[in-house]
């Protein structure tokens, strides 16, 4: 174990100050609430700002981390190398087409940021319109948010975040010139959609809350502070999103919670007009919609739906004049079981990405005559997406296959003629052959009656008798799947005998709606005894040695860590929380963080109903350490994390320290530049793998 092989040096203490609130009759004491910052929002655009009391902690833990890990820095620096060395340094993305060019991005050799270039269709030198590794120069944090070309293909609007807290601001280039315009838009939440004219866009603006709640419309040449309101929603619990639909006639704004959706769209052809509703909002009611020009006499939308009681979805089409419910018929039936996750409309197909049996598949169907036929995968478990591209007429399907041995492999399939080229295959210049290694899907049961999907991946040779380390990983929340797909940063893990384990806990939606339904609210700690139980089941089944597991889950993946940590301690060598949700109860009391009305569909609303708090109570991490051993922690945060507020994993860091009965490392390791996502750069990303990885190693007693 680490801790055995290098006594650092004691951990911090932390001041403790009992802040005190009572909540339906009880009384809750946060002896570490003085973390949080008071001014924390201005933290997110200015990390300078933090109390400096603060500060102190979070380096002073820092500093810990790094002498607790001393032991595993000649590791780290080999994991390093390894993953940097299975990276194609100067790797480029297939071009996209549209129009007279073709758009795509690659990486230089050395470089952290990607390069947007684009080419002549017809032939011709490349062009780049963005050098992300000239713009992210000498600066903490950089990140690129997206690139969006005009329609006239004159102009290229991109936004970028340097502080990690996910506040955008945009910015249009002149392509003739190569030259960024006085345009500048700042705080917006990512992307643009243009109008049809190039003259001007739509954007998603951030509130006061971080929250995105408000569509606004710029014009070339004007100032931001100008820029017209052309939607809003005044309801804490809702977001708002924009993108384009595929016939780029329209632009579909999206106000959606966890359980509902409902859609307006702005025609991109009339920019002084107004949204126009698809349907009214209804409660449990969710569709997206994509837009045909003609099928069947006339202009129609699609609609992904679980209306109608279609849980796992089905589509349905309705005409554009009377796009409301009643006007709905369904096109594609509801099958219960077969979730429908995506689809794409063209001029002559409808594409869509289903799961069936917790594998996925592409089912094309010819509009003009409804006839079917499925792009599917032999592998017992593997990974699908489909990008329909930039173009509405055309017969070709762009679409990526990797598994868990398996790289990435993009491919172009002519829908008419039902044949496909392999346009690229991950290159990993280190040398990877997929025959060294083996992915399998088991099921494991569970005590009331289920069985849960696992992905596991290990090398040919492996032993599995009994003796392999695992690192098990789950997320397990919003509904959200884990792909099994390729990463060569796994290899590293496998290569040294570990076992890789993906559990498909209740929580995501691998078996459909009902998955998700039931790891959600009340039901939520069906994903922690998942988790138990496919753990359980790798070592009954001597997959897996029972003293060398660890588990590692981010975000909402992290809460399930920290939960996990809680009721079965001895079942994990080490535990790996990666910016970990783990102040679960305390953060839905507090309506006044912008992501808490939101997620009550998730996990409930603790401050009405008495149940809910009882319920989350029950499970928050933070709330349910005691006094009792636990195995060894790693918990990852980010200071300008507007998801995860830092606050959260170094109050559970402190609790943990003081009341468990055991003498193995509890570790917090704060990015003091970054947010959610951790490093920005491609490769200073890959050093905290490393870091995460070598812990592994170090706590499973492999090296």
């Amino acid at each position: 174990m680490l801790d055995r092989v290098s006594r650092p040096p004691a951990p911090p203490r932390v001041a403790e100050t009992a802040s005190v609130t009572k909540w339906h009759g009880v009384t809750l004491t946060d002896e570490y609430a003085w973390l949080r910052d008071p001014n924390w929002q201005a933290v997110m655009r200015d990390p300078a700002v933090l109390d400096p009391a603060i500060r102190a902690v979070l380096e002073a833990e820092n500093g810990h981390a790094e002498a607790a890990l001393a032991p595993t820095a000649a590791l780290q620096e080999t994991l390093f190398a390894e993953m940097k060395g299975r990276i194609k340094e100067d790797d480029a993305g297939v071009p996209v087409p549209d129009g007279p060019y073709a758009y795509y991005t690659r990486h230089r050799e050395g470089g952290e940021h990607p390069l947007m270039c684009r080419v002549p269709r017809d032939g011709g030198p490349e062009e780049i319109l963005l050098d992300g590794d000239a713009l992210g120069a000498g600066k903490a944090f950089f990140g690129i948010g997206s690139t969006d070309h005009s329609p006239d293909h004159g102009r290229l609007a991109w936004s970028a975040d340097d502080r990690g807290s996910e506040f955008f601001t945009a910015r249009v280039r002149d392509l003739s010139i190569g030259e960024d315009l006085p345009d500048l838009v700042p705080e917006i939440s990512g992307g643009v959609v243009w109008a049809a004219d190039s003259r001007a866009f739509y954007y998603v603006r951030l509130d006061a809350q971080h929250r995105p709640s408000k569509v606004f419309r710029h014009r070339l040449g004007t100032p931001a502070d100008a820029d017209e309101e052309v939607f809003r929603t005044d309801d804490p619990g809702f977001f708002v999103s924009l993108s384009p639909l595929q016939s780029r006639r329209f632009a579909e704004i999206s106000v959606h919670d966890h359980e509902s959706a409902e859609a307006w769209l702005i025609d991109l052809e009339a920019p002084d007009s107004r949204p126009v509703q698809v349907a009214p909002h209804e409660a449990s009611l969710q569709y997206d919609v994509e837009h045909h020009p003609d099928f069947e006499g006339g202009p129609v939308l699609f609609l992904r739906t679980n209306a109608d009681g279609a849980e796992d979805f089905k589509i349905a089409v309705a005409p554009l004049a009377t796009p409301g419910r009643a006007h709905w018929r369904d096109l594609v039936p509801h099958r219960p079981g077969v979730f429908v996750l995506g689809f794409g409309v063209t001029a002559d197909w409808l594409i869509r990405l289903e799961r069936a049996d917790g594998l996925p598949r592409i089912v094309v169907r010819r509009l003009a005559t409804g006839e079917e036929h499925t792009i599917a995968f032999d592998e017992e478990a593997y990974s699908l997406g489909i990008n329909p591209g930039y173009e509405f007429a055309t017969d070709t399907l762009r679409f990526s296959y990797s598994s868990m041995t398996t790289p990435t492999e993009v491919w172009d399939y002519d829908c008419a003629a039902r044949t496909r080229v392999m346009r690229k295959r991950q290159e990993v210049p280190s040398g990877h052959d997929p025959a060294d290694y083996v992915t399998r899907r088991l099921f494991a049961p569970t005590t009331d009656g289920e069985t849960v999907p696992v992905s596991l991946l290990a090398r040919k040779d492996t032993p599995l008798d009994g003796t392999a380390p695992a690192l098990i990983y789950a997320y397990a929340a919003y509904g959200m799947s884990m792909p099994a797909a390729f990463s060569t940063s796994r290899l590293s893990l496998v290569d040294r005998g570990f076992v890789y384990a993906i559990v498909h806990a209740r929580g995501g939606t691998e078996k459909g709606w009902r998955w998700y339904r039931e790891g959600k609210l009340a039901a939520k700690p069906n994903t922690f005894r998942d988790v138990i139980a496919a753990t359980e089941h790798l070592i009954a089944q001597k997959i897996v040695a029972p003293d060398k597991v660890v588990a590692q889950g981010g975000s909402a993946g992290g809460m399930l860590i920290g939960a996990i940590a809680n009721m079965r301690p001895d079942l994990y060598a080490g535990l790996i929380a990666e910016v970990p949700f783990v102040d679960v109860l305390n953060t839905m009391l507090d309506e006044t963080l912008p992501l808490t009305p939101p997620e009550w569909l998730e996990w409930g609303d603790p401050i009405r109903d008495e149940v809910a708090f009882h319920a989350i109570r029950a499970y928050s991490p933070y709330d349910n350490v005691r006094a009792q051993a636990y195995p060894a922690i790693l918990a990852l945060a980010g200071l300008t994390d507007p998801r995860v507020t830092y606050w959260e994993p170094a109050k559970w860091v402190a609790r943990l320290r003081r009341l468990k009965t055991d003498d193995n490392l509890v570790l917090l390791r704060t990015n003091l530049d970054a947010g959610h996502g951790g490093a920005a750069g491609r490769f200073e990303r890959l050093r905290e793998v490393a870091l995460s990885y070598a812990f592994a190693i170090a706590v499973a007693g492999r090296e």
